[in-house]
């Protein structure tokens, strides 16, 4: 009874959102429906037959997977070190480095692309003339454009799974981490043997949470590569379904884009909370 008022704000902001897209996904929903010149056809499933028989959304696909796999993978990398990096220095440091990294994750994503943007700029950006690359551009090529949206992701990101882990790390008995150094555990095995079992559900937490957001990112890409890149060539899922329903008028189309990156993310989720429960983790 006390969840009851929450329920009921969750199920307005999102319940009732995805009924609506999938509602869309369903009919005919162009301008002409939008403006009221034309009357809303059902399709039943031919928007999505026409979604999976288009070889760029295979393509589009393919590549938000990859591009996301490689920011989760980064973001872990980078928030799980520096989590260790937290435990091992002073207090001034540390607190050095909290504020520096809240400080990214606090930036708003149109900010934080934008600066990114001016450091990698192929005429007055900081980064060539220190490499001395001179005016070479990093978002005309589709591999390069892609590893500067990825640096901006993992930097806007890994402050919430440092934080998180260093919470997590601090809470770890002494005495375990002390027993395993004694035993002549190396760093690396501590961290693989001792605490990542430990850390698992919130190696869990932090994994799904990452998933979530760099599958659907969005404001990087579209403002980096400004909109998707040469031809296209950096498009994700959410910068597809934003140019099928928005710049060509076809609602039903991003709609039904939209309801298959939601149920991406549910199998991706329940498949490893499942995998998880397999192995006897309490979440």
């Amino acid at each position: 009874m006390y969840l009851a008022p929450a329920l009921v704000v969750l199920g307005g902001l999102l319940v009732y959102p995805i009924y609506q897209l999938g509602l869309i996904s369903f009919f005919e929903y162009t301008q002409a429906q939008v403006s009221g010149g034309e009357p809303t056809a059902f399709r039943g499933f031919a928007n999505y037959t026409e979604l999976f028989g288009d070889p760029k959304f295979w393509q589009v696909l393919l590549a938000t997977v990859l591009f996301a796999a490689a920011c989760v993978v980064s973001t872990l990398a980078v928030g799980c070190a520096l989590a260790v990096l937290l435990t091992r220095v002073r207090a001034v440091p540390r607190l050095a480095l909290m504020l520096a990294a809240l400080g990214a994750w606090a930036t708003p994503a149109v900010t934080g692309s934008t600066v990114w943007l001016f450091l990698f700029d192929p005429d007055f950006g900081p980064v060539n003339r220190m490499l001395g690359l001179g005016d070479h551009s990093w978002t005309y090529g589709r591999l390069s454009a892609f590893f500067l949206v990825l640096l901006e992701v993992v930097w806007c990101s890994f402050p919430f799974v440092m934080v998180t882990v260093y919470a997590g790390i601090r809470a770890v008995p002494v005495e375990v981490l002390e027993a395993a150094a004694l035993d002549g555990a190396s760093q690396w095995r501590i961290w693989r043997s001792v605490l990542a079992p430990i850390l698992r559900p919130i190696l869990v937490v932090v994994t799904i949470q990452s998933v979530i957001w760099d599958f659907k990112v969005f404001t990087q890409i579209y403002v980096m590569t400004g909109g998707g890149g040469i031809a296209g060539q950096n498009l994700v899922l959410n910068v597809y379904a934003y140019q099928q329903a928005f710049a060509s008028s076809q609602y039903s189309l991003g709609s039904a884009i939209g309801v298959v990156m939601l149920l991406i993310l549910l199998a991706v989720t329940l498949v490893y909370l499942r995998l998880l429960r397999r192995q006897g983790e309490e979440l």
